[in-house]
């Protein structure tokens, strides 16, 4: 409906937001003029660029900065922190961990952070999920885009062509009952047991178990993590491909997040890759039996 709306106004952004105002969708058009979605991953990099950018501009970046984010949400994220030698903080699913880190570092200075889910928060004054601010401030970005001849789509390109184009897909097996239960557990289970070597002939390089607080990697060297203990494995390959799986603390549902990238030199290349990413997350689907 709102879609249907935006076209009929001939909109450059329309937002949504769910009931109770704390996580937003936004949809834009693209470099034919339609209307599309982007998803979680693409809003958090879009605003997380813009807010670096802005407090580089103003001279506030000191090295005593940090973006907070999820271990299911897009590596994209990092990459920009790294560019604006912003210190990017990665905490469980669930938002309370990202608002956590702004009390748990009080000597660095919160500039915004965000989850996959579409969620996200702007500074330190509300310390959880809010689509109010974040609505604004994706307002602010379209409107200052438009005066500058670009769009919240293109200002995504340039942000992969700057730090790689990353590509995301979430796939969610729904399980019901207490067999359901029980194959979600031993879905788990087996990943554990058997973890793969390779995903779409890209070798593991790292293994992390949140459940046993370890990383192992390529050498079986193991490491600690120092998180929460939580039913997550995260797999992540040579090539930069990862796949995070754990089961919803909610539903019935047993969760994969799935994230590929490669360099893009080239605009006039964007959507082949996009392409091609996609042909990956799919292969990656068949080949873990995700589907």
């Amino acid at each position: 409906m709102a879609l249907k709306l935006g076209n009929k106004v001939n909109a450059d952004i329309v937002i949504g937001t769910d009931p109770d105002g704390d996580r937003l969708g936004i949809a834009v058009r693209n470099n034919h003029g339609e209307l599309i979605l982007l998803n979680g991953n693409e809003v958090m990099a879009i605003l997380i660029e813009y807010l670096c950018d802005k407090w580089n501009v103003e001279n506030k970046l000191n090295g005593n900065q940090f973006i907070g984010s999820t271990i299911v949400s897009t590596p994209l994220i990092r990459k920009i922190a790294n560019y604006y030698n912003v210190e990017c903080k990665l905490g469980l699913t669930g938002f309370k961990w990202i608002a956590k880190m702004i009390t748990d570092f009080p000597e660095l200075d919160f500039i915004g952070g965000g989850e996959e889910s579409f969620g996200f928060m702007v500074g330190d004054f509300v310390r959880d999920k809010d689509a109010v601010t974040s609505t604004l401030l994706s307002c602010e970005i379209a409107a200052l885009l438009k005066k500058d001849g670009q769009t919240m789509y293109s200002k995504l390109q340039e942000i992969h062509l700057k730090h790689g184009l990353f590509k995301e897909k979430l796939v969610s097996l729904t399980k019901k009952g207490i067999n359901g239960v029980k194959e979600i557990n031993k879905i788990m289970q087996e990943f554990r047991n058997n973890p793969p070597n390779k995903i779409d002939e890209s070798i593991i390089l790292k293994t992390e178990d949140f459940q046993s607080s370890t990383a192992t990697d390529y050498n079986k060297l193991k490491t600690q993590i120092n998180l929460p203990k939580s039913n997550v494995l995260i797999f992540t390959t040579i090539d930069g491909t990862k796949v995070a799986l754990r089961p919803s603390g909610t539903e019935p549902k047993i969760k994969f997040y799935i994230s590929v990238n490669e360099k893009i030199d080239d605009k006039q290349n964007y959507i082949n890759l996009e392409d091609k990413l996609e042909n990956k997350i799919n292969r990656i689907i068949t080949e873990l039996n995700i589907c």
